[in-house]
């Protein structure tokens, strides 16, 4: 029975708002990010080193780690206003990052561009989930096998867009034309998952590099090393694609 499983899971978050009517000047981006693990490594080392940290910082495990309270300051994360503090816990999650064993695949949609380009452009969260389930796809091994992909709960209504359009990528509505043997799993926002977290932590230092380029960005250093490349180390078109 659990060889019909793939022996990967996808986690999925997401950076910047979908929406294309008012679009943030300061980011007019939207990013969604697809963390991909062998399930061995998954329990072996991301969900120890992440429950480590936990206990480290806040004596249990069951914060629940969100980049923009990280970077506010706010809620549990109010002793973060510490500089010296703020960086040393911020090397530490980097590091975490640096020695988990796993897979990103992002979508980057610029917004301004995109809402230019098209006269009835789609959602930006569904056409960049049709880019990462391609990749997907493309990184699995043959024959794939059935794959859960876990997204965090956002409201009913968008829920079941997600669950819709997904079901449509996955019926064939993609560029192979091929039906895809991925499942959604949704996870309740105060669902205490490494997975989660982690996707939720490098989902705006990507965008942020799509933005600035230039400026000095750690994070960034540490997940660049984390995208899907091709046989040549490719990572456009393969761990990051960039629309339009």
């Amino acid at each position: 029975m659990l060889n019909q499983f793939s022996e990967y899971v996808v986690y999925v978050d997401e950076s910047g708002d979908h929406g294309l009517k008012t679009i943030d000047p300061c980011y007019p981006i939207f990013v969604l990010a697809f963390c991909i693990f062998k399930k061995s490594d998954y329990v072996q080392s991301a969900v120890p080193l992440l429950q480590q940290f936990k206990f480290e910082h806040f004596g249990h495990d069951q914060i629940i780690l969100h980049e923009t309270d990280i970077r506010k300051d706010r809620g549990d994360f109010t002793f973060l206003s510490s500089k010296q503090m703020k960086n040393e816990f911020l090397n530490q999650l980097t590091s975490i990052i640096h020695k988990t064993p796993f897979l990103i695949i992002c979508t980057v949609i610029k917004k301004e561009q995109y809402r230019e380009r098209y006269t009835t452009p789609e959602n930006p969260y569904h056409i960049a989930l049709r880019f990462g389930l391609e990749r997907i796809a493309h990184f699995l091994p043959k024959p794939i096998k059935s794959l859960h992909i876990v997204v965090e709960k956002r409201g009913k209504v968008e829920d079941d867009e997600l669950e819709l359009e997904f079901r449509r990528i996955c019926s064939g509505n993609n560029y192979m034309h091929q039906p895809l043997p991925f499942e959604l799993v949704f996870a309740d926002k105060k669902s205490n998952s490494a997975g989660l977290q982690l996707a939720d932590i490098v989902a705006r230092p990507i965008g942020l590099n799509i933005l600035k380029p230039n400026q000095p960005n750690r994070a960034f250093e540490i997940i660049n090393e984390k995208f899907y490349r091709s046989a040549q180390g490719n990572i456009n078109g393969y761990g990051l694609k960039c629309f339009p």
